[in-house]
């Protein structure tokens, strides 16, 4: 049996979750979530915990299991805590400015380049020793990743200097430039 799957979801006293057919809707103090989940995977909620079940110990559904209670487990902790992903923009000039609630980010491009404001997730920028923050935040833990990794594809962190936009604890392994001529 799947390690993860197996693993009940204790749920806080603030938390609801629902289940018809196979959507499972979790409303908690920071907002509600609903994910349709595979058809084959049994989900009961009982005495304050989420059980997923499987039907068979096939390969599909050993793998369908884990996952499922995986993604309703995220779904727990993001409607009580919520997700964040903080990235660095390094370099000489490169800044980033709240409009509203989108950011415009200037990175060594002819134009700055403006991020429209999504639903469900928040910006907030900030300078700390020289470093322009950004981090993005929200309830649903694929939104704020996918949100973040589109804004990372803007710039991305190149091997020579080390400059673009990188997430906070990502590790730019770092090239030699060209090499001097060496002997006489």
């Amino acid at each position: 049996m799947s390690r993860i799957g197996k693993a009940p979801i204790k749920l806080p006293p603030q938390v609801t979750v629902t289940i018809k057919e196979n959507e499972v809707k979790v409303k908690g103090a920071k907002g509600e979530l609903s994910r349709k989940v595979h058809q084959d995977m049994k989900i009961k909620v009982a005495d304050g915990a989420v059980i997923v079940e499987r039907p068979t110990d096939s390969k599909e559904h050993r793998s369908l299991h884990g996952l499922t209670r995986t993604l309703i487990n995220n779904m727990v902790v993001g409607v009580t805590t919520g997700f964040e992903k903080e990235l660095h923009l390094i370099g000489v000039g490169y800044k980033v400015l709240k409009q509203g609630n989108g950011i415009q980010i200037l990175c060594g491009y002819s134009h700055p380049v403006d991020i429209a404001p999504i639903k469900g997730i928040d910006f907030d920028v900030e300078v700390e020793k020289g470093v322009n923050k950004i981090k993005v935040k929200g309830i649903d833990k694929e939104l704020v990743g996918q949100v973040a990794a589109n804004i990372r594809f803007v710039k991305p962190p190149e091997p020579y200097k080390g400059k673009g936009i990188k997430y906070a604890k990502e590790v730019i392994i770092r090239k030699l430039g060209k090499a001097g001529k060496t002997g006489k």
